[in-house]
């Protein structure tokens, strides 16, 4: 019988207490400085027992999946208490941060850098769901400064959850890499939800000529501002740096599209189709 404590139970943290629960025999403790989110959790069956910081000396596992400019802090804190053979891991989706603060930790071979690539656009304990990680990838930053032991655990996890673990040398390139990939577009989406609030003032308009593409490419824009503003922050030296060449490739299609050259237009649309054979290939 394994204890395993998740702190934060919002979407990624629940939805890990769930599958935990199904695919294993572990206790699962719950801590969340929010009392309401705590108490639901264990209303809707996420996990089995309330908790505080300190239950992380008493279990074998610890899950930190909190707001990215809590996890350094928090994360040094718990490897203060754990004992020695105890895993610990966050899921946030920026790592240099965390790996700057416990690099010199006396425990850090305990701790894995990791980030399970999944979720949606709703949050809080009710968001959590069953397979919410299946055939998704999870990356793993720093192997060579965990411990053999643990990282066999991280990955034996993540198989157990149906995810294909990646590995990467450097928190740096993974923040570089993910800002690219996954937060420019909750940035592109946001900001086209933006637009379209501040240009069409008339909602049920909003509503009534909205198609498929403008729901699905705006699903981003209902994240939770309270996940997403730390880890824009966190990672604004990469964002900055997206963020300008997302804006030059903007001005050029403005520019080709005022000069009305539908060869320039056409051209940027179909160089940019193949897409669809780089995620098709990452899908397989």
């Amino acid at each position: 019988m394994k204890k395993i404590a998740v702190i934060g139970l919002g979407l990624i943290g629940g939805s890990l207490a769930l599958e935990l629960k199904k695919n294993t025999w572990a206790t699962i403790y719950g801590v969340d400085k929010n009392a309401e989110h705590l108490q639901k959790a264990l209303d809707l069956g996420i996990i089995y027992k309330k908790a505080d910081i300190h239950i992380v000396s008493e279990v074998d596992i610890v899950i930190i999946a909190v707001p990215v400019n809590i996890i350094p802090n928090l994360t040094t804190q718990v490897l203060d208490l754990i004992k020695n053979d105890t895993l610990v891991f966050d899921v946030g989706s920026t790592k240099l941060a965390v790996c700057e603060a416990v690099k010199n930790h006396p425990k850090r071979k305990n701790f894995v850098a990791l980030h399970p690539i999944a979720g949606t656009e709703f949050s809080g304990p009710e968001a959590a769901i069953y397979n919410l990680f299946t055939n998704k990838v999870n990356i793993i930053c720093e192997q060579n400064r965990s411990s053999k032991e643990m990282i066999n655990k991280a990955v034996s996890l993540f198989e157990n959850l149906k995810m294909r673990n990646v590995f990467m040398d450097s928190a740096k390139q993974h923040d570089k890499h993910i800002a690219y990939v996954s937060h420019l577009s909750h940035i592109s989406s946001f900001m086209l939800g933006k637009t379209v609030l501040e240009i069409e003032k008339d909602e049920k308009s909003i509503f009534d000529m909205a198609g498929s593409g403008f729901e699905s490419t705006v699903r981003l824009a209902k994240s939770n501002p309270e996940t997403w503003t730390p880890i824009f922050l966190q990672n604004k030296e990469n964002l900055l740096k997206s963020l300008e060449e997302y804006i030059k490739n903007l001005n050029q299609f403005k520019e080709v599209l005022t000069s009305e050259s539908a060869e320039d237009v056409f051209a940027i649309m179909q160089n940019t189709n193949k897409i669809k054979s780089v995620l098709a290939g990452i899908n397989n």
